[in-house]
């Protein structure tokens, strides 16, 4: 067993990122490179690492760091590519032009459009594109934030084509000392944690669209109940039941990469068909109270009514914009995307052509033994610039847009090169540093003094340590780097599912991103209401409490109960 020495310096690094991001307000820029810093010194200090595999280590994550940023480059290349031609404006239109009523509107620009953009794109998009929608119908924009930080919580553990878990847990066990079942290989494995994650999602989840409209009512109506949500509650399990199926099945039948995806737009094209064939309309039209009796905190810089069109003006219709656009031609870019990442997992020919050309690969990293690659071709982010390139002649975009479409794509972007990585490499180093000895780990001795600490109980709070990372680093992806190995020995000393307990992990990845930092200040940020950070994340902490405490007492069922046999 690990002395206490070792436990308080092999989890130094975690406690550093959680004081200077929580308690000091750093950003993760500026607190990921502390953190590694620290993660190297305990290496060298504590575990005995040698600085040829301290650099080793860090190229490693950095190769990693690098395949999830060409991915988040292509996604948010593609997202403003649409905002510059109007296209996603005309993607809003046709959803509200379906009801006025506000409830219905959460169902389909929170829930369903909402799960879309995080599964096509990730990474914190969804609330602050949806945000904006929202307030330029209408919404106060604190209550647009709310309800749309809540809404797409099942799509995130497959977003942006299945980051988190491909990267965030498949590159990872591939270079760490994990076990997997018996003849399957890490990514088959892989895709069984994300069968499971998918079962506490759909379980869950059941509620998840009725969450969102029931915060709207209770905290931004004038009658300040949930009352009018129960009128809706028909239209969100309708919802969920159109998106959960095909979310499920994609998981068990094809992997990681679809099911957001699949089930985003399953639930899109059924649930507005209902909505258009009469059925699910609520009685009576809901509405927020008239505007001058909204607390000032409700509003900030920018006016309910207001939405900024491609060419950077006001207008207050709606949504409704100077460029108009076909709805078939608005959406023929995220239909190209799907067809062709399907295409290329699917069709061996060109899957066998995309993973061995124009592959970066690093084999026995110094001298180590580790090895990592970047499949410049097969990665998603290539399919994302390929769809933007075919969408330029197909939407008449010019020069002027192209650009903008890039710079804002770069702006974006640039700010998360620091933080991932050096994130990703200080995980490297705790997940190596007892090689160069032939010791455990830094993970290794956590996960063990956690084990023997919270005993059997620990499984119900597996999705709250999976939420801790997200909260810590604003993402899904990096929360599975940082624990879904930790996770998986736990469980190993346990003797539980490591599938099961990992899957967990990957749900409350999820779950953390209602209240990450990051996501909370990028779409507060975009509605013009930056301050109001604490009062968000306290509303936040409702949806996530439901969620990580059902999704808790399944883990433990489980594990013990249901499935105590599953590897």
């Amino acid at each position: 067993m690990a002395s206490a020495t070792e436990i308080l310096l092999g989890v130094l690094p975690l406690l550093v990122i959680a004081y200077l991001m929580v308690g000091q307000y750093w950003p993760a820029t500026r607190a990921m490179p502390v953190a590694w810093v620290t993660a190297v010194v305990v290496g060298f200090f504590g575990w005995e690492m040698t600085p040829r595999w301290v650099a080793a280590a860090t190229i490693n994550g950095f190769i990693t760091a690098t395949n999830i940023l060409w991915i988040v480059f292509g996604a948010i290349l593609l997202l403003y590519t649409l905002k510059q031609t109007g296209a996603f404006d005309t993607i809003n239109a046709g959803f509200t032009s379906i009801s006025e009523d506000r409830r219905v509107q959460v169902v389909l620009l929170v829930f369903l459009l909402g799960s879309f953009i995080e599964a096509a794109a990730g990474f914190g998009t969804p609330a602050a594109v949806v945000g904006p929608l929202l307030v330029g119908l209408g919404f106060p924009p604190l209550a647009a934030v709310v309800v749309a930080l809540t809404g797409n919580l099942m799509a995130i553990t497959f977003g942006a084509v299945g980051t988190p878990l491909i990267i965030g847990l498949q590159d990872v066990f591939a270079t760490s000392d994990v076990a997997t079942p018996a003849g399957t290989t890490v990514p088959e494995w892989v895709a069984q944690i994300g069968v499971w994650a998918a079962t506490f999602h759909v379980t869950v989840g059941i509620l998840l669209p009725f969450v969102g409209v029931a915060m709207m009512t209770r905290f931004f109506g004038e009658e300040r109940s949930i009352r009018p949500a129960l009128e809706v509650l028909p239209l969100t399990l309708f919802a969920w039941f159109t998106f959960a199926v095909p979310y499920w099945l994609t998981a068990y039948f094809i992997g990681p990469v679809f099911p957001g995806l699949i089930g985003a737009m399953s639930g899109m094209v059924l649930t507005v068909g209902a909505l258009k064939a009469g059925f699910f309309h609520p009685d009576e039209e809901w509405d927020f109270g008239p505007q001058e009796t909204w607390p000032n905190h409700w509003v900030g810089d920018i006016e309910p009514g207001e939405t900024t069109t491609q060419d950077g003006t006001i207008a207050a219709d709606g949504g409704v914009v100077t460029k108009q656009m076909p709805l078939w031609k608005a959406w023929t870019p995220y239909a190209m995307l799907a067809a062709v990442l399907v295409l290329t997992r699917v069709w061996s020919p060109l899957t066998d052509f995309l993973t061995n050309t124009l592959v970066l690969a690093w084999s026995d990293i110094l001298g180590t033994g580790l090895e990592n690659d970047f499949p410049l071709l097969y990665l998603p982010g290539a399919v994302f610039v390929f769809v933007h390139l075919l969408t330029i002649p197909i939407q008449d975009m010019n020069g002027h847009e192209i650009k903008a479409a890039w710079v804002e794509t770069a702006e974006k972007v640039m700010p998360a090169v620091v933080a991932l990585l050096f994130a990703v490499a200080t995980v490297q180093i705790m997940i190596q540093s007892g090689k160069a000895a032939g010791i455990d780990s830094m993970l290794a001795v956590l996960s063990d003094a956690t084990a023997n600490f919270a005993g059997g109980v620990y499984p119900f709070f597996a999705a709250l340590v999976g939420a801790f990372g997200a909260f810590l680093a604003g993402s899904n992806t990096v929360s599975d780097i940082l624990f879904g190995t930790f996770q998986y020995n736990v469980a190993e000393n346990l003797g539980v599912s490591r599938t099961i307990l990992v899957g967990a992990q990957a749900v409350g990845g999820a779950i953390g991103n209602l209240i990450a930092i990051h996501n909370v200040v990028a779409a507060l940020a975009v509605v013009g209401l930056v301050g109001e950070e604490g009062r968000v994340i306290r509303l936040e902490l409702i949806p996530l409490t439901y969620y990580a405490v059902v999704t808790g007492t399944l883990t433990m069922l489980f594990v013990y109960v249901i499935f105590p046999g599953v590897f």
